[in-house]
């Protein structure tokens, strides 16, 4: 399985002054690793940088010590990013958004209608499935953006705010399915503004003014 590795990197958009600076942080195999902060602490500016979706104006995000490159490179590489804003194409059902991002990372047919299954049925969508991304709930877009992270099966799976339209029920059981993604050997970062969210993973990155800080 993939470490994926932030060594001294400082981020920020286009001219403007860094968002995070002397950021360093592991992800390793088996974990489950809370980054919290409170909005607009650069939680998102992170992951999008573990993604491969933004590069370091200093520093390092290598995987096993190889540089990530771009976002092709670190799908490559089997990073999978849930985005904020789940993703999914609107004109696609449940099932499709989950079955055409599986064939998109080389699963076949199959795997991608028995993993599309699986997935759906763990998040309690199966009823779902073949309904509209339009006709599902906020908390039911969510979990589809959650059920197609877990279908992609990555080495590196990178979470950002999966919970935050959750009640709390279906909060635990994406917490237990994350857990279970780590039990697996992934990686796992999730994204959070919970205490308690934060508080059922293995150890906790805190963002503030620019700056990385272990809580534990």
């Amino acid at each position: 399985m993939t470490t994926l590795t932030v060594e001294a990197a400082d981020f920020g958009y286009g001219g403007g002054s860094p968002v995070l600076t002397a950021v360093t942080v592991t992800a390793h195999p088996g974990e489950l690793l809370a980054v919290t902060g409170t909005s607009g602490a650069g939680k998102t500016t992170l992951l999008s940088a573990m993604a491969g979706m933004l590069a370091p104006r200093t520093g390092t995000v290598a995987a096993d010590g190889t540089p990530l490159g771009d976002r092709d490179r670190a799908v490559a590489r089997g990073v999978v990013l849930i985005p904020q804003e789940n993703g999914l194409a609107a004109i696609l059902t449940a099932a499709e958004n989950i079955a055409v991002a599986v064939i998109a990372t080389g699963g076949s047919p199959a795997d991608a209608r028995r993993r599309t299954a699986e997935s759906l049925e763990a998040l309690g969508l199966s009823g779902q499935a073949n309904q509209l991304i339009d006709e599902l709930s906020g908390g039911q877009q969510q979990r589809t953006a959650i059920a197609r992270g877990l279908a992609l099966r990555g080495e590196v799976l990178l979470a950002d705010e999966v919970t935050s339209e959750l009640d709390a029920a279906n909060r635990q059981k994406v917490i237990e399915l994350l857990r279970a993604e780590a039990a697996r050997g992934a990686a796992v970062v999730l994204a959070t503004h919970d205490p308690e969210t934060a508080a059922a993973c293995d150890r906790e990155l805190h963002l503030a003014d620019g700056s990385a800080t272990w809580v534990r």
